[in-house]
């Protein structure tokens, strides 16, 4: 524990090194003047060596008579770096007038000790003071594990909740993840009147690969077709999902139904640029995709569930012509489809 002395009389800083000498405590500095403790504190360039120049100072003993300045103008200079603010100073005064005092204690002062220095008076106030800088010091120490631990927490939490919503296999966004992005983008788009369009698409003839493959390769097969779909968005807001199985949900917000649709062929060219073999698709040589699309300007009398329910009944017909297609659909019945371009992928 380290005592920095600030003093100009020779004279009064070894006596005081004596009687601290003579009670075990040898980590001292002696200064004398106002100017020479800034420097030892590292007030000088504060930014650089604040924290190696005052690790080990533990307490200040000032006298409030420095022949560069008054000391308790240099506490009050001292306590106004945030570093420094937890080291006690103890004014050495032969001013004991309640004026002088108080005007030190604001400064920022502890205590103070009387000139002619009392032994049992300047030992029983250092052993107090440094007391308090040992309980501040724990207390800061458990403060910083507390901020820690909390810090280490938020991120534990953080990834838990990124965790929850990526689909386990393909670590694209998972089913809750797009329950969840579908609601908010459905209530955002209804409070500023904008289109928000659904791409459902399905990998055709899926199970013929697996059987064709087996389930290892079909999992790489998903997983290479998820990745194509979630790179191929550019937008922040739109958002490639796996909605179950082999079937992928796109979320587009303020999308109207061209965009839409322009949106889906892209992704089916995407996917066919991929050439996953598929030797036992009636289709062709290489995995293709059935896709269903539709759009709606979300109202309140409408929910998610019915624009979910659009995109799949499109993407049924697709996949009842003949799938490798895209088709795409009204908001108010089956009837309404309209038939997107068949793309010969």
């Amino acid at each position: 524990m380290a005592i920095l002395i600030v003093d100009d009389s020779k004279t009064t800083r070894e006596i005081i090194k004596s009687y601290l000498n003579e009670a075990g405590y040898h980590d001292l500095l002696l200064v004398g003047s106002a100017g020479e403790a800034f420097a030892r504190l590292g007030m000088n360039a504060p930014e650089a060596i604040s924290r190696n120049a005052t690790a080990c100072i533990d307490l200040i003993l000032l006298d409030i008579v420095l022949p560069d300045m008054d000391g308790r103008e240099a506490c009050r200079m001292i306590k106004s770096f945030e570093f420094l603010q937890d080291i006690p100073v103890i004014i050495v005064t032969s001013l004991t007038e309640s004026e002088h005092l108080g005007k030190a204690f604001s400064a920022g002062a502890i205590d103070y000790i009387t000139k002619p220095i009392n032994t049992i008076e300047l030992l029983s106030r250092i052993r107090s003071a440094l007391k308090l800088k040992y309980e501040m010091n724990r207390r800061k120490a458990r403060e910083i594990s507390l901020l820690e631990v909390t810090r280490q927490l938020e991120l534990a939490v953080n990834k838990l909740n990124q965790l929850s919503s990526l689909d386990g296999l393909t670590c694209i966004a998972n089913r809750r993840r797009f329950d969840e992005h579908m609601n908010n983008e459905w209530n955002r788009c209804r409070r500023n009147a904008m289109p928000l369009s659904l791409v459902m698409a399905d990998i055709d003839f899926f199970k013929a690969y697996n059987d064709t493959y087996g389930h290892q390769a079909g999992d790489e097969c998903l997983k290479t077709v998820a990745s194509a779909l979630d790179t191929a968005l550019n937008r922040p807001g739109d958002l490639a999902c796996r909605y179950g199985g082999e079937e992928f949900a796109i979320v587009l917000p303020e999308t109207n139904k061209n965009g839409a649709i322009y949106i889906a062929k892209r992704l089916c060219h995407t996917l066919k640029s991929l050439n996953i073999l598929h030797k036992s698709s009636p289709l062709g040589k290489y995995v293709t995709v059935s896709m269903g699309v539709a759009t709606v300007l979300p109202t309140k009398e409408q929910s998610p569930a019915d624009l979910i329910a659009a995109a799949d009944r499109a993407l049924y017909s697709a996949k009842r012509e003949g799938r490798n297609r895209i088709k795409a659909a009204g908001m108010d019945s089956f009837d309404d489809i309209v038939h997107a371009p068949a793309i010969p992928f």
